[in-house]
């Protein structure tokens, strides 16, 4: 499988219901109590774009963007509204939004992600697919300038150093971000009649490992 690396529409992905999911499993023993277990590192985030469309030109774009994937075939990037920034969504990202290590004096290469919190847990995200151009770096709080002090790879989410972040600084980001997904469904139906009575079509987007 292969990887487009375009984004779906955003006005047409503006709108859509999804979200994150997880897989847990659960064994009820004898005596009530449970054992709870997960298979999943991470959670998987699913889509329905049908939802975000608003008239029959959307409907042509969606079809066109379809079929440029052949289907399920190839991945996209895909546009959470609810979740695509390194911050608040009130606020513009900073470089200092997010903790992606710690120097060692030795290592140049630095993955994004992203923190989630609630009372005393916390979940790490990796971000695999920043946003070219949104990503700001700060080491030891200071800002560091793109194109000369370090780069990024928008296919990969890596941060390289041209100087490796001397031992104990902390190495911080911030940055907007795409998620990659793929169709779930080989199929998209849909018909004029129904589009204009408000029946809209169900075209199902799942998270990928990318």
């Amino acid at each position: 499988m292969a990887f487009h690396e375009i984004r779906f529409p955003a006005n047409l992905s503006f709108g859509s219901v999804g979200g994150p999911e997880r897989r847990t499993e659960i064994v009820t023993l004898q005596n009530g109590h449970e054992e709870r277990n997960t298979p999943w590192a991470h959670s998987r985030r699913r889509y329905d774009a049908g939802v975000g469309l608003r008239s029959l030109d959307d409907v042509e774009t969606l079809i066109a963007f379809f079929e440029a994937r052949r289907g399920q075939l190839n991945g996209f990037r895909w546009k959470d509204w609810s979740d695509y920034k390194s911050c608040p969504a009130s606020r513009a990202p900073s470089p200092l939004d997010q903790i992606i290590g710690i120097g060692d004096g030795v290592s140049t290469v630095f993955r994004l992600q992203k923190t989630y919190r609630s009372g005393e847990e916390t979940y790490v995200r990796p971000i695999v697919k920043p946003v070219l151009g949104t990503v700001l770096v700060a080491v030891a709080e200071d800002p560091k300038v793109e194109g000369l002090e370090f780069s990024v790879d928008p296919a990969s989410g890596a941060v390289t150093f041209e100087v490796a972040p001397a031992f104990g600084t902390q190495v911080a980001a911030g940055f907007e971000f795409d998620v990659p997904v793929r169709f779930d469904s080989d199929r998209v139906q849909t018909s004029v009649a129904s589009f204009q009575a408000g029946d809209v079509p169900a075209v199902p987007i799942v998270e990928i490992r990318a």
